[in-house]
């Protein structure tokens, strides 16, 4: 994909996890991703992290039923490549602590999903972290990894290419063993191969056709292998658009099939795809396995597409659809609710209603016009509660267990199958998700606005294919904001998806949530068709509002089966400073079970939600110690497809003694004209419980504040002692003449701007050390370095007075604040020979982070990055470095 698929790998050159207090953890497991050297000696046994990359959920069968509207059709499939994980490395396995995160949620459009992700910083060969393909395979999408060549402007290397392609002896690729090794053992469905580094000759074509065929005679026949429509016969990479006798060697050899199916380029909005139906008929392949690229990533809905060259008039569409970075819809939005709006405006339309994909503009339709929704709602029971897979709170029946935010792919629920069909003779209902109401997980159905008499409104939700028999019963859970809920349920059977048999709900739910039960004994042998809610009133209810927290259609028989609890339950730590505690868990499981839940006993009695996973093994990262407790107990509790709950299993670990503080302090400026105001920061180990700060010459002289301001009258050189305290002792950090009192301080400049610099290594022409002294930090002006230990030198022309450094990282530029680096020293030279340390910084996670000094006189100022990222990304990103003197 020449152009975006190289943005893509710009954008992703580096990677850091960010490091916010109780946010992201360093010791906790990431989704693996490697280069084809690291690739060939990964092993199950000797990666710490790959068990907990593993997915549980099998793949579900899918069905599509009956369309919606009449221009729908299920010849033509949908591929979506998208970004999941806002990055390659630094992805946490089993979810992570931000509520925003994008839990793509239209999976009932997509027929096969690859997970895009890969750089030449990062790695090049990415599996589906294991949340992702929990999501998908519940909602029954196939999920394929991706083997991305950059092209060598983005750091693409001829050598990577020749080490996936070596053979051994035998004619065998160990590559390629190894590819189908961890799709088997993480659970996922295939690769997409996109071979785009410059440099391959006909020789090279061959050999990567030869791989692909090698994978295609050793994978199990349900696995899927695609390829991108970059590399041609002659080895060159030049993107055809079509399928044509150029690339044709890459899906078909005659009566071999090379590929499963193939990706094709953007450019053929200006002619037909019929050409390519064409050829692929002449192949012997469905034109379907063909896939037609649209690149959404920069303008999602504005993105002019030529639909009729795909899907003509009168006629079946020629190929199938392929869509680059979907995930456009996460990445332009910064909350759930405008994110969610932009991927219904994606998937169905700006009508939001996939029934009337016709009333939208002309030219984005939403996928919804064109493909009919798929369901996998064909077996008992069936359990909703709207949960999206992330929330700023997790509740359990209702009540809140845990007030911490989260995302947890692998907790999403299959959501409503049409967004939103509402039938209604007046102004329907408004109908959305609600994150601030939820009966299990973050989120519910939220339905709302004014009702009366006019406008009963009929919500379709869910497409079905449920056989009912004498015990199948529905059971749903809401709180309504009126006594009455004015709601019932809307059963329509056997097909005929426009007949509705309703049931009355009457429990008073204003106060909390109620559930009601209804039996669908007299249907028995009929089959559920759809699912709705529908909503209707007497009177005029002006702000009305009811929250559906659970739809379960279920047997009375499941119901009552409870899970068996798990066994041997093992647990192991270490601890941080005595506050902090990193938990491995690990247990045997029985029977079918939907998911695992973890527990923290609380002393009072109460259960803490801690996590959850369809795995068998957990981690728990930085569990805060309550108070000065000496013993914490960890439980584990299976839940069935029913949510029906065992009785836990526990282990109890003891906590090390209760630390004594470690005394650190920061301040604003350490050279300063006297009246000025100067800050403290209190950087003490958090078992500090009080601090005491002695500054001498200063006004006030003493203070007890956390972060005091004092000023300095008079001109001259002073001390600071800060004292920490807390019931276990105390700790002292004096700093000697740190700060300068002087009338010159007004002159004070940023000496660094646009002064000569030079540099260990760049990772591009237009990424040199000069550009990290230019004051500018947008237009992706930075330094850039691959490997570790790079330096960035500058020469400020003189010796000169410093203060202070500011140096502006990846998320100042406008890159994402996990590119952040996170260990680095700044050393200062008078001579350029002889250098002092100034400051070293170990755990950094800010975008632009400040580090004033003592007063220091130096010519050259030196930058050592030692760990780019807080990930695997070995690339260092400084978009300006400056130094503050006269």
């Amino acid at each position: 994909m020449k152009q975006r698929m190289g943005i893509f790998l710009s954008v992703f050159i580096v990677m850091v996890t960010v490091l916010l207090p109780g946010n992201v953890f360093a010791n906790q497991p990431e989704s693996s991703y490697w280069y084809p050297e690291t690739l060939l000696e990964w092993s199950p046994e000797t990666d710490p992290h790959a068990k907990y990359n593993r997915s549980t959920v099998p793949l579900a069968e899918r069905e599509v039923l009956f369309p919606v509207n009449e221009t729908q059709q299920t010849d033509a499939k949908l591929v979506a490549l998208s970004a999941l994980n806002s990055s390659t490395s630094g992805v946490p396995s089993q979810g992570g602590t931000e509520f925003f995160a994008n839990t793509f949620s239209y999976w009932q459009y997509v027929d096969l999903m690859v997970y895009w992700a890969g750089s030449a910083g990062e790695g090049i060969i990415t599996p589906p972290s294991a949340d992702v393909i929990d999501a998908s395979h519940r909602n029954g999408v196939p999920i394929l990894g991706n083997v991305f060549f950059p092209p060598k402007v983005y750091g693409g290397q001829e050598e990577w290419v020749d080490q996936m392609l070596a053979q051994r002896e035998d004619g065998s690729f160990p590559a390629a063993d190894k590819l189908l090794e961890v799709a088997e053992y993480y659970g996922f469905d295939g690769w997409f191969i996109n071979q785009e580094t410059e440099g391959g000759t006909p020789e090279t074509a061959v050999k990567m056709q030869e791989f692909l065929i090698y994978l295609q005679d050793n994978k199990p026949e349900e696995m899927h292998i695609m390829w991108y429509d970059s590399m041609i016969s002659s080895g060159a990479i030049r993107w055809q658009n079509y399928l044509n006798d150029n690339n044709k060697m890459f899906l078909q050899d005659e009566d071999t099939r090379v590929a499963d199916s193939m990706f094709l380029n953007f450019w053929w909005w200006n002619n037909s795809q019929k050409s390519s139906h064409e050829k692929a008929l002449e192949l012997g392949r469905s034109p379907y396995d063909l896939y037609s690229g649209i690149d959404v990533e920069a303008n999602g809905t504005n993105t002019y597409v030529n639909w009729s060259n795909l899907f003509p008039d009168g006629e079946a569409p020629h190929t199938s659809l392929g869509i680059y970075r979907p995930d456009w819809a996460f990445k332009v939005t910064d909350n759930m609710q405008d994110f969610y709006a932009k991927e219904q405006e994606f998937w169905v339309g700006q009508s939001g209603d996939p029934t009337k994909t016709g009333n939208n503009p002309d030219n984005w339709k939403g996928m919804a016009h064109y493909f009919t929704e798929a369901t996998v709602i064909n077996e008992l029971p069936f359990v909703t509660h709207f949960n999206t897979g992330s929330g700023q709170f997790f509740s359990i029946d209702g009540e809140v267990k845990s007030d911490q935010s989260w995302n947890n792919r692998s907790l999403q629920d299959v959501l409503p199958t049409w967004r939103w069909i509402r039938e209604s003779d007046g102004e329907a209902l408004a109908v959305d998700f609600d994150w601030e109401e939820a009966y299990f997980g973050g989120s519910s159905l939220k339905v709302y606005g004014e009702l009366s008499p006019e406008n009963a409104t009929n919500v379709k939700l869910y497409k079905t294919n449920l056989e009912v028999d004498r015990d199948t019963e529905i059971f749903v859970t809401y709180k309504s904001s009126s006594k009455k809920p004015n709601m019932k349920v809307g059963v329509s059977f056997d097909g005929d998806k426009d007949e509705f048999e309703f049931f009355q709900l009457r429990k008073q739910s204003h106060d909390g949530w109620v559930t009601e039960r209804i039996k669908l004994k007299k249907f028995a042998g009929e089959r559920i068709t759809t699912l709705s809610l529908f909503f209707e009133s007497d009177e005029v209810i002006h702000d009305y509002q009811l929250n559906v927290g659970e739809l379960k259609v279920t047997s009375k028989n499941q119901d009552k089966v409870v899970p068996e609890v798990p066994e041997n339950l093992d647990l192991s730590k270490t601890f941080d400073e005595g506050l902090y505690a990193d938990i491995s868990l690990s247990w045997e499981g029985k029977g079918e079970v939907r998911h695992y839940e973890i527990y923290r006993n609380l002393e009072n009695g109460e259960k803490e939600f801690v996590g959850a996973t369809p795995n068998n093994v957990f981690f728990v990262p930085e569990l805060r110690r309550d108070g000065k407790e000496s013993t914490t107990t960890i439980e584990v509790v299976a839940v069935s497809n029913d949510f029906i709950r065992s009785a836990g299993t526990t282990r109890t670990f003891e906590w090390p003694p209760y630390p004594t503080p470690k005394a650190d302090f920061t301040v604003s400026q350490t050279f300063a004209a006297p009246g000025s105001e100067i800050q403290f920061f209190n950087r003490s180990s958090e078992a500090t419980e009080e601090v005491e700060w002695i500054f001498e010459g200063a006004t006030p002289s003493t203070s007890t504040e956390l972060n005091p301001t004092v000023v300095y009258e008079e001109e001259g050189t002073y001390s600071v002692r800060l004292i920490a305290r807390n019931s276990e002792g105390e700790d002292i950090v004096f700093r000697e003449n740190i700060i300068t009192i002087l009338e010159d301080a007004s002159d004070i400049r940023n000496l660094a701007l646009n002064q000569l610099a030079t540099a260990s290594g760049q990772c591009a022409p237009n990424e040199g050390p000069s550009y990290a002294v230019d004051g500018k930090v947008t237009n992706n002006s930075k330094w850039c370095a691959i490997g570790l230990n790079h330096w960035l030198k500058v020469d400020l022309g003189d010796v000169y007075q410093l203060s202070q450094f500011v140096i502006k990282h990846a998320e100042a530029g406008g890159e994402p604040a996990a590119f952040n680096t996170r260990s680095f020293t700044i050393e200062t030279s008078v001579d350029g020979v002889a250098w002092e340390n100034a400051v070293f910084v170990t755990n950094n996670s800010l975008a632009i982070s400040e580090h004033s000094i003592p007063l220091t006189e130096a010519r050259y100022v030196r930058l050592t990055v030692h760990q780019p990222t807080q990930g695997g990304d070995q690339a260092a990103r400084i978009y300006e470095l400056e130094a503050y003197g006269f």
